[in-house]
């Protein structure tokens, strides 16, 4: 329930009543009289104002309309936006958790890598199937380690077998995010070819008009 402050409505209609009664007498005929009706009427304003005061009342609170998700229009890349949301929002969350200064920075990276390479693919549908094994497998074994580390560290305490995890997951993320740059590099692959063919072509065309490496002027 919501509070809402009601203001009474006879105030207001007391001063259209002194307006009334004034033209009804004829005392609306000059300009004191004008300022006269209209003293008039702030004193009844005034005074009526003061015998009905505002209410508080409650109503009801109108469900908020839940916003739709947008849709790309192809389901697979629709899913692959959602698991990117819940991914990042699981990333973010371990990385409030985690206090290792080394790890939370290693996570901020692996989060920045994970939406560009899902942004990516979004913008560039017929990708979708370069980044298979990195979303049925890195990804969530990679959010599977960060929460096991996550729960280890929580229990403060250093026995042999946390520490000897814990241990393995710190020398596992460097691999990780390796693997993640990896991912994000391939996806340019047809690109990087596109360009260097496109730059050996231009360089063998300048080459024969005159414009080799040493004929270029710095």
């Amino acid at each position: 329930m919501a509070k809402v402050v009601k203001k009474p409505v006879l105030p207001i209609y007391s001063v259209g009543f002194v307006w009334l009664a004034f033209a009804l007498m004829g005392m609306l005929s000059s300009v004191w009289n004008y300022v006269f009706c209209g003293a008039a009427s702030a004193l009844c304003y005034a005074v009526v104002s003061a015998l009905c005061p505002e209410k508080s009342v409650e109503v009801p609170e109108q469900p908020k309309k839940e916003e739709q998700p947008k849709t790309t229009g192809n389901k697979e890349i629709d899913d692959l936006l959602k698991e990117r949301q819940r991914a990042i929002s699981e990333m973010r969350r371990l990385n409030d958790a985690i206090e290792d200064e080394k790890i939370s920075d290693q996570i901020d990276h692996l989060e920045a890598v994970t939406g560009k390479i899902i942004d990516h693919v979004a913008q560039n549908p017929k990708k979708l199937p370069q980044i298979r094994k990195f979303m049925n497998y890195y990804l969530p074994t990679t959010l599977k380690i960060l929460n096991a580390y996550d729960r280890m560290d929580d229990t403060g305490i250093s026995g042999e077998n946390i520490s000897a995890t814990k241990d393995k997951v710190e020398r596992m993320l460097d691999t990780i995010v390796k693997a993640f740059d990896k991912q994000l590099d391939g996806l340019f692959g047809a690109e990087a070819l596109d360009i260097s063919t496109d730059i050996t072509v231009m360089e063998n065309l300048l080459a024969r008009e005159g414009f080799g490496p040493m004929n270029i002027e710095p």
